[in-house]
């Protein structure tokens, strides 16, 4: 059960975060403001070496990962890019990436409670990922 667990974790933070760095370099050309796309870019690189981690860790279980829903990916990229076309400002900006977060926190705390067998390790990256994200929405406020 324990080795159960942990792969269907890391499957869902693998493809949260894949979901996190596709948002983010979906929104990065828009962007006016330096100190947002630094706080952007800085959030992207974090996931991006998170999702190395899950990486190793999966591939110690011989798991290949889980790429994110083609729906809810086409949806992400379709909202984004509607809300852009009617308002390119930062505060759009800010707006669309505070409630992706918050959809991945939420997504990511209903898997971690629902794989309480999953080792420490997954739990660890899936917190790590999980406060990234609660991060970014806090430090983009000011944009809104």
């Amino acid at each position: 059960m324990i080795e159960q667990d942990t792969v269907r974790l890391l499957r869902e933070c693998d493809a949260g975060v894949k979901m996190g760095v596709a948002s983010i370099e979906d929104v990065l050309k828009y962007v006016h403001s330096e100190a947002l796309e630094k706080r952007l870019t800085d959030c992207r690189d974090e996931h991006a070496r998170l999702e190395t981690e899950i990486r190793e860790q999966l591939s110690k279980y011989h798991d290949s990962g889980k790429a994110p829903a083609p729906i809810a990916k086409s949806m992400s990229k379709l909202k984004t890019t509607a809300m852009l076309a009617m308002d390119n400002t930062d505060q759009t900006i800010a707006d669309l990436m505070t409630d992706g977060c918050n959809m991945g926190v939420k997504s990511l705390g209903k898997y971690l409670n629902q794989y309480k067998a999953a080792d420490e390790v997954s739990k660890d990256i899936t917190k790590r990922l999980m406060n990234s994200e609660e991060k970014l929405a806090v430090d983009i406020r000011r944009f809104l």
